[in-house]
């Protein structure tokens, strides 16, 4: 996929582990036109391949303004007049609370925008082709 149609960047992250401290890890977040409702972001932990999770662009989105998700996935901004979003991811294998960069986020948010607008994510699906692809 070429560039004009993906929108990349690294981020460096805190994971919170239970005694509160945090650990610095690097993430790595994309989106594609062609996935337009989706956010994939890599974390990176140590020599292991990096572990993915898919989010909504909206749940990030609304998550930096206020506290959004339900069930795997939580995002809210700090409160404080800090930088840091913070991510609680929740699976079988496991609970993550994760400290993000506030602006740095935003502004990867920010370049998906411009690249499929809000509400037009629908317009970069090709319809027939997902259904081939389910059927």
């Amino acid at each position: 996929m070429n560039s004009s149609t993906t929108v990349s960047a690294e981020l460096g992250l805190r994971l919170v582990v239970p005694d509160r401290t945090t650990v610095p890890l690097l993430a790595g977040v994309e989106y594609a036109a062609d996935d337009p409702y989706a956010i994939r972001m890599a974390f990176y932990v140590g020599e292991d391949e990096p572990v993915e999770w898919i989010f909504a662009r909206e749940l990030l989105t609304v998550g930096i303004v206020r506290k959004v998700g339900d069930g795997d996935v939580e995002v809210w901004p700090s409160g404080t007049d800090d930088d840091t979003l913070h991510i609680a991811l929740s699976s079988p294998f496991g609970n993550a609370l994760f400290e993000a960069p506030l602006s740095a986020l935003a502004e990867f948010l920010h370049r998906t925008h411009e690249l499929v607008p809000a509400g037009r994510e629908a317009d970069y699906i090709d319809i027939d082709s997902e259904l081939a692809n389910l059927l």
